[in-house]
C-alpha cells in the first residue's frame, strides 16, 4: 500500500521512535525526506542522517540526539496536508515557540527553515513544525 503522505509519515516514525529512545530510526527516502531532515540536523535537532542503498527505494538512517536521555525534540507537527494545503507569504511566516522552534517551508528556492525563508523575503508551503 503506497502511504499518502509521505512527511507525515517520515514524522510519526521519528515521533515513536523517540518515545521508546531509540537511537536511529529508518525512514523511506525521498529528496524530499533528505532535505527536511537536513534542516533538522542543521538546527540541532538531530545528529545525523545517512542514505542506505539497500532496497530499490533506499531508506535514510537517522540518529536521533538526546540530552541527558531527555529527546532534543519535544514536538513535531505536519502543518500543510495533502487534504488542505497551507501557503504562507513572506511576512506571514510564523514563528515556532515565539523563534525557539522551526517551522519548514517549501519555496520557489527549495525546502527552507522560516529563518532563511524571512531573511530571502519568500513565502511557500508551510510543511511543517518542529520544537
Amino acid at each position: 500500500m503506497a502511504v499518502s503522505d509521505p512527511i507525515a509519515n517520515m514524522l510519526t516514525i521519528i515521533r515513536n521512535a523517540l518515545k521508546v529512545h531509540k537511537d536511529t530510526v529508518d525512514v523511506p527516502a525521498s529528496k524530499l525526506n533528505e532535505k527536511i531532515l537536513g534542516i533538522f540536523k542543521k538546527d540541532g535537532y538531530i545528529e545525523d542522517v545517512r542514505l542506505l542503498k539497500d532496497k530499490a527505494q533506499g531508506c535514510l538512517k537517522v540518529y536521533l540526539k538526546y540530552d541527558n536521555k531527555q529527546s532534543v525534540i519535544s514536538g513535531l507537527q505536519r502543518v500543510s496536508k495533502p487534504g488542505l494545503r497551507v501557503y504562507v507569504q513572506n511576512d506571514e511566516i510564523p514563528r515556532v515557540l515565539s523563534g525557539m522552534g522551526t517551522a519548514v517551508i517549501s519555496t520557489s528556492k527549495g525546502i527552507l527553515d522560516d529563518k532563511e525563508a524571512r531573511k530571502l523575503k519568500i513565502g511557500g508551503e508551510v510543511l511543517c513544525h518542529i520544537w
